[in-house]
């Protein structure tokens, strides 16, 4: 029967330190009994290959930074990520250890690695998204094929993968309730946002080519007493893109412990994705992150958002500006208590720590299952 992880080592195209989002909860929760290493996507400097290394304080993820030397080619790329991998496997000497995965494109230096389990959390379709890696789709085949365990983001990406692996899960964006519930009592509003006039129709989160602009250029444009708040970094896309007027205020990224402070001063939500293949598949973590903090919102038409929130009635849905004014204007009328005790319910079943609670189980029974099938062989 496979042996207790000691460690857990994850395998990432995103910064740990960009915007606190689904690695983030989740591993924080794993390194509270696994010693959890971060491996991030290198730098690149005059110097190296090294490893910068560092801890995060507030859960103790072990952070790995690679650092190459400019102007590798991509297979000595990989030859120097795959040897700084084998060091830091033989610094940490794991009796046990877990594989776990948010890109394929690891498996370019890591595929002579034999983790205890692999597990595939595959929270997005990345090769939608712009700038993808040529080659993703065919890396991922093999890291299916080769995984012992898939997760999913969402229902609709579910339902696309579901038949290409016989032991995968669906695990939607979860919630840190306790934290976003903050700014449903008396915060007060930070200083950058402290004078700006209500209403204040909000936004948080990766500013990038899964926004519909024109849908917050056109709420601008209509309602020119809203102030439009916008949150988050800006990625794949020009600044110069952004619409701009004088009710539109980009406060840029903000740390994850301010944003129910920021949430706390708005009216209404507002989710303006676009419609394309990058949102295709997406399951927004901020869709029950508004619900938390009890600010109402609109969304488009996002499948894991229309299915369950928008049924449900805890989210309106609009497909235009228009449309997004007539919604805004029907919750900002609307009284709270009836829909925060409908939304309060649905939140209870959405913890980060029974995901994660759930997901060691699957882990745990990968053990058992391998323990069958040689048990198998001998009969």
């Amino acid at each position: 029967m496979m042996r207790v992880p000691t460690h857990l080592f994850c395998f990432s195209h995103l910064r740990w330190n960009f915007v606190y989002q689904r690695p983030q909860h989740l591993l924080s929760r794993a390194a509270r009994s696994l010693r959890v290493i971060y491996f991030e996507e290198p730098v690149f400097s005059v110097d190296g290959p090294a490893m910068q290394i560092s801890v995060d304080e507030t859960c103790g993820v072990v952070v790995v930074t690679p650092v190459l030397p400019e102007g590798l080619s991509a297979e000595r790329i990989d030859r120097a990520l795959r040897g700084l991998v084998n060091e830091l496997l033989a610094d940490e000497r794991p009796s046990s250890w877990v594989g776990w995965y948010y890109t394929p494109m690891a498996l370019e230096f890591t595929r002579h690695l034999e983790p205890d389990v692999r597990v595939y959390d595959n929270m997005d379709e990345l090769s939608a998204f712009a700038g993808a890696p040529e080659g993703l789709l065919d890396l991922e085949c093999e890291l299916i094929a080769k995984s012992d365990l898939i997760f999913v983001g969402g229902r609709s990406l579910y339902e696309a993968k579901r038949s290409r692996h016989d032991n995968i899960h669906v695990f939607p964006s979860s919630v840190d309730t306790a934290h976003f519930r903050i700014a449903r009592g008396r915060v007060a509003d930070p200083e950058d946002q402290r004078d700006i006039p209500r209403p204040r129709i909000g936004f948080f989160g990766v500013i990038d080519e899964r926004m519909n602009l024109d849908i917050v250029a056109g709420v601008a444009a209509l309602r020119p007493q809203w102030r439009l708040m916008m949150l988050g970094p800006t990625a794949k896309i020009s600044p110069q893109s952004l619409p701009r007027a004088e009710n539109i205020h980009w406060l840029g990224c903000k740390p994850y412990d301010e944003l129910p402070n920021y949430l706390s001063g708005w009216d209404v939500g507002i989710m303006p994705f676009a419609l394309n293949d990058a949102t295709r598949f997406i399951s927004p973590t901020k869709t029950p992150e508004f619900l938390a903090a009890g600010v109402p919102v609109v969304s488009t038409a996002i499948a894991d958002v229309v299915n369950p929130y928008g049924a449900a009635g805890h989210v309106e849905i609009a497909s235009n500006a228009e449309e997004f004014v007539a919604r805004i204007e029907l919750l900002l009328a609307r009284p709270k208590a009836n829909w925060l005790g409908a939304v309060d319910e649905r939140l209870a079943e959405m913890s980060w720590d029974r995901t994660w609670a759930r997901m060691a189980l699957h882990m745990a029974s990968v053990g058992a299952r391998s323990k069958a099938a040689r048990e198998a062989q001998l009969v």
